[in-house]
């Protein structure tokens, strides 16, 4: 009962806050229309039929008139309807992977489990014809063309980003793309697809401990076990997402658009950015191959500046 009051004072609290914030945003920022959404994201190279990974800050985007509804029709204006849409709707009990794996009688259900990511990916997945992967932590949601291939048996992956998931599907999809709405290159998760695929192989030992089976019930109420493998915590803390690792954040941008493969725009009023997924994919194994990932420290860098890889890549 208590943790029960405790779940309807949050839910209350945040709802407030979101009006005070939404009440803000009208009242100083300019007015973004659906329309002038769409118009951004051509300028970013996002054209119909393109299948896009979407991570975003919906409040950077300004006043958008029609709130989240809006951003996510643009985004289908943008794809069209041969395209595709993909949007994290992680559920994480405990805020951290390691966290979910330590809950007592943890059990995701599709049915009643929302999102922890942010308005964004709430509002999509409350849209119609959207199909949810199960997934104890990294549940993520698709639109359009290749949503069913993209979250079908996620809960049968043998990790959550590599074979059989949707990101590695991802990758095969014809136009791929990440998108960054108004998010520098911290909060991505596709970096981990490049970990997944590499294993043990992968130059950082990122992992703590064996394989975790947590519980999953489908949209149908069946029960799955999901093999989860948490992250050290000791390496998690100078990823490229923490707040102290700027340097980094600051490198993966200079190098990426060193290497002619990040298109930077305007989107509303945030400043965003697009990437081929391959190509992203491929550039990161690169970067691994000379020891540069997105836990790389101050001296990993320093040995491997951006200069280098421009010269190396002859641009």
């Amino acid at each position: 009962m208590l943790e029960g009051t405790r779940r309807t004072v949050h839910a209350a609290l945040e709802a407030w806050r979101r009006a005070a914030s939404a009440r803000r945003q009208r009242r100083q920022g300019r007015h973004v229309t659906r329309a002038a959404l769409a118009a951004g994201l051509a300028r970013l190279g996002v054209m119909p039929g393109d299948a896009l990974f979407i991570h975003s800050s919906l409040k950077s985007l300004g006043y958008v008139e029609g709130g989240a509804a809006a951003v996510i029709g643009a985004l289908q204006d943008a794809v069209g309807p041969q395209g595709t849409l993909l949007l994290p709707t992680y559920y994480l009990p405990g805020g951290t992977l390691r966290a979910a794996c330590a809950t007592p009688g943890y059990m995701f259900d599709a049915r009643r489990h929302g999102t922890h990511m942010g308005r964004l990916p709430e509002t999509f997945l409350a849209c119609g014809d959207i199909h949810r992967s199960i997934h104890p932590t990294h549940s993520v949601s698709a639109w359009g063309r290749h949503a069913a291939w993209l979250t079908e048996g996620h809960h049968r992956a043998p990790s959550i980003f590599g074979a059989g998931s949707p990101w590695q599907r991802f990758l095969g999809c014809q136009n791929a793309k990440v998108l960054g709405l108004g998010i520098s290159m911290g909060p991505v998760t596709f970096y981990h697809a490049l970990e997944d695929a590499m294993g043990d192989a992968f130059p950082v030992p990122v992992w703590e401990g064996p394989t975790a089976l947590l519980a999953c019930l489908d949209h149908d109420g069946r029960r799955w076990d999901v093999p989860v493998r948490p992250y050290a915590p000791a390496i998690a803390q100078r990823r490229i997402d923490q707040p102290g690792r700027g340097d980094l954040r600051d490198y993966f941008e200079r190098e990426f658009d060193a290497a002619g493969l990040r298109v930077n725009g305007q989107v509303g009023d945030a400043a965003s950015w697009c990437i081929p997924a391959q190509a992203f994919f491929d550039h990161l194994r690169q970067l691994a191959s000379e020891h540069v990932t997105i836990y790389a420290t101050a001296a990993e860098l320093a040995a491997r500046p951006v200069l280098y890889g421009v010269l190396r890549h002859g641009r």
